[in-house]
């Protein structure tokens, strides 16, 4: 089943482009990472798939229309835009029945079960709690909803890294199960890398790369070339260079390690340094790549268990 399919979605503010031909296809079973700078058209994208905005083009999301048939999508999506939303007068308890009260999808036996595991008391108010604690009762409110698409904008954004990392391990051993699909925006790249199945750049209102990241892990390489082999490494040619420390440091793309290997020294590049390459110059075109989309076969393992 495609969760997400999008053909020339188009959206414009004046004249200003937010979404320029976005073409996507998004299987089930997914952990999509969507990456790009401030301005890149990540939230009218997301705001598309929610049924936040209409769009010009072709967009279903789990099979309906996300503008037209928003209410029936909605029992099916759970959505976090900021851990730091839940009102600070509420108490844990009012939360938890707001939650029952909105989605029907909605497991409060399975909510307890999260929270008991942390020190988060019912009758705590939310101006009360850490902004950890205030994450680890977001999460549980969020994985307690049985729901096939989970869409993360920023979800950690502010807290310390202990519980980012512990937010997204909770993500993947308690909630993904091979058949509900993750989305997730983020500027903490490198911190999501191994809970993910799928990237995708996103700059100027157009998808400029996609890949599974398997396909990633096998693809790229960075050599840090060693002196007198600067001719023989530009002449595989890189898609981008790079002066770090008086040293030349050349990313390859679909290059073979043996090839490099006695030019310097190789080793496989963070998604930080490929986003880079490719989004990181605006006065430089981004560097060629195969249409953007997720519709690699995921593998049948846990996609976090080999990273």
């Amino acid at each position: 089943m495609t969760t997400i399919q999008a053909t020339g979605l188009h959206k414009s503010y004046g004249s200003s482009v937010a979404l320029s031909g976005i073409d996507l296809s998004v299987p089930e079973g997914r952990i999509l990472g969507l990456i790009g700078p401030n301005g890149a058209g990540k939230t009218p994208l997301l705001n598309a798939i929610l049924g936040l905005t209409a769009c010009n083009g072709s967009l279903t999301v789990l099979g309906r229309d996300p503008w037209t048939q928003r209410d029936q999508l909605m029992a099916d999506v759970a959505f976090i835009a900021d851990v730091a939303v839940l009102p600070r007068w509420m108490q844990v308890s009012d939360a938890m029945d707001f939650v029952a009260g909105v989605h029907p999808r909605f497991n409060r036996a399975k909510a307890e079960a999260f929270l008991a595991r942390t020190t988060i008391k019912r009758s705590s108010k939310v101006r009360e709690l850490s902004k950890g604690m205030v994450a680890q009762l977001h999460l549980a409110l969020v994985l307690s909803i049985d729901a096939k698409l989970l869409v993360l904008d920023e979800p950690t954004l502010g807290l310390d890294i202990l519980f980012r990392k512990q937010f997204y391990d909770s993500l993947l051993n308690d909630y993904f199960d091979h058949h509900r699909t993750i989305l997730i925006t983020t500027h903490q790249i490198d911190e999501i890398q191994y809970i993910l199945t799928d990237l995708l750049f996103i700059d100027r209102g157009k998808l400029v790369f996609g890949c599974s990241t398997e396909e990633f892990e096998t693809r790229y390489l960075e050599l840090t070339v060693n002196p007198g082999q600067i001719s023989a490494a530009q002449a595989l040619k890189p898609i981008q260079a790079r002066q770090t420390f008086g040293r030349t440091i050349l990313l390859y793309d679909r290059v073979p390690r043996e090839q490099l290997l006695p030019l310097g020294d190789v080793r496989t590049p963070s998604i930080a340094d490929v986003f880079v390459a490719f989004v990181g110059n605006p006065s430089q075109p981004a560097p060629l790549s195969p249409p953007a989309s997720t519709s690699a076969p995921m593998p049948s393992s846990n996609p976090g268990a080999a990273r």
